[in-house]
């Protein structure tokens, strides 16, 4: 018999990243895109931020693959540490 464990606020993962995605319609693509290939992952951008801020929660999160993914699509991702 399976067990499931319940997740807690303290496995999910939260990664920062700076982009410099400007317009709206390239938010919407870009997650869009994260969100077919990870679609447990909570996705959303602060345009009025001037590092136009990416932030991904997640379990299991491998944010290597959200930066890759976002510089494949043409755009600057950089993690914020």
């Amino acid at each position: 018999m399976y067990q499931f464990k319940e997740l807690k606020d303290t496995d999910r993962i939260v990664e920062i990243f700076k982009t410099n995605v400007q317009e709206e319609s390239d938010r919407d693509y870009i997650i869009t895109v994260i969100q077919n290939q990870f679609p447990d992952y909570k996705i959303n951008f602060d345009l009025e931020d001037c590092d136009k801020i990416l932030r991904v929660e997640g379990v299991d999160l491998q944010y290597d693959n959200v930066v890759d993914y976002v510089n494949r699509l043409g755009y600057t991702c950089v993690r914020l540490e």
